[in-house]
């Protein structure tokens, strides 16, 4: 009977759906901290938690209740009205933001948030050219996907938003190639998330900010993936005691509820007329209410120091087991944002471990990705480190 049931969710979703999304053979019903349930019952331990959404654990209680009062009160208030739970979100989200980062702009997911960013570089420097780095991922709406590299996510698509060039990641000269005056800004991921946890010299961010200073350009930094203490600091850009011109803000910000921000520097944010950028569904009550919820979370429950302290224990352990596996090739992370690179196709381990228990994410075809909730457990941590040795044996 249950495999009848999932049959006829997997076909409906197939025949109505979206063929654009590489599925697993598997159907969730229900998810808490860092687990979830299929519609069979079985529970798995989930560290791709909607590729780093659910940071803070599958249905947060904190993020369920203050949904669940909102939802009671208003839901939809457009932002041409004034409404309590926006400005307690805007608030916040200041306060915890780098410093002189005070002007927000709200959005639905990070590829909104790029082209936020976007626009209001080349509003405020009024220059059209925008540096991006080779590997990197910002989004799949047009303004996004021009500032990705990766070639096979554009060509059916040409031509993009034109005015972006790549400069390779990781590398101040090449960049330093790349800026000119007609340059009004350099997007970067203080971590290149979807190419594979990808960490650049420790001293890489700071020159970026120099480069960006001396040719007068803004620095705008994806902390979608990396943000909210995921790397152990508030903002991956601590580590370099870096504070960009622009921060783009996501995934763990909604706390399972599509939500982003774009926080610029006051006179950055204010470059933008009325008018020139607005949104239906921006900053409506439930999300902020989440949003609000996820934050207060994060600065009540040191939720940098747990991914730390987590994130360290399990790349430690991990490390241990790759000295043991012929078949991987590096482990490396930072915080609860762990790749395993393998010097095998990636798809065997992968499908082996989620019939195990075990989901993971991957990024291209030999690299195996970890984004765990940061409420696991140790028996989960120690259950998947397990469970990844028997697959790789």
């Amino acid at each position: 009977m249950l495999r009848v049931v999932y049959l006829d969710i997997v076909s409906v979703e197939d025949s109505y759906g979206s063929p654009s999304y590489q599925k697993l053979p598997l159907v969730v019903e229900r998810g808490f901290g860092a687990k979830v349930w299929d519609n069979a019952g079985r529970e798995y331990i989930d560290y791709l938690a909607s590729y780093g959404v659910a940071f803070l654990g599958h249905s947060n209680p904190s993020v369920v209740d203050a949904v669940r009062e909102q939802a009671s009160k208003l839901m939809s208030c457009h932002g041409s009205l004034y409404t309590p739970v926006r400005s307690e979100l805007l608030e916040r989200l200041a306060s915890i933001a780098p410093r002189g980062l005070t002007r927000v702009y709200l959005s639905n997911s990070g590829a909104e948030a790029v082209e936020v960013a976007i626009k209001l570089a080349r509003r405020y420097t009024r220059k059209k050219k925008i540096v991006s780095m080779k590997g990197g991922y910002h989004g799949k709406t047009f303004g996004a996907l021009s500032a990705t590299w990766n070639p096979r996510y554009k060509e059916a698509f040409e031509p993009l938003v034109p005015g972006f060039v790549f400069a390779e990641y990781g590398d101040p000269e090449s960049l330093r190639s790349c800026v000119d005056g007609e340059t009004a800004g350099v997007i970067v991921e203080p971590v290149q998330g979807e190419s594979g946890v990808i960490i650049p010299p420790s001293d890489y961010l700071r020159e970026v900010r120099e480069v960006c200073d001396a040719a007068g350009v803004l620095m705008i930094a994806d902390e979608i993936q990396t943000g909210l203490g995921r790397t152990g600091k508030m903002w991956a850009c601590e580590h370099a005691g870096v504070t960009p011109d622009i921060l783009l803000v996501g995934k763990v910000l909604g706390g399972g509820l599509p939500l982003s921000a774009t926080v610029a520097r006051g006179d950055i944010g204010a470059s933008l007329m009325k008018g020139e950028h607005t949104s239906t569904y921006a900053g409506n009550p439930l999300v902020c209410a989440a949003g609000k919820a996820a934050i207060e979370y994060i600065t009540s429950h040191d939720v940098c120091g747990e991914a730390a302290k987590k994130g360290g224990k399990l790349l430690s352990e991990l490390t241990t087991l790759a000295q043991t596996k012929k078949s991987v090739r590096s482990v490396r992370g930072l915080g609860l944002m762990i790749a395993l690179e393998l010097k095998i196709d990636v798809r065997n381990p992968l499908l082996s471990a989620l019939s195990r228990g075990l989901i993971m994410g991957y990024s291209g075809r030999t690299i195996l990705r970890l984004l765990p909730p940061v409420v696991t457990d140790e028996s989960e941590m120690s259950k998947a480190v397990e469970l990844i040795d028997s697959v790789l044996q």
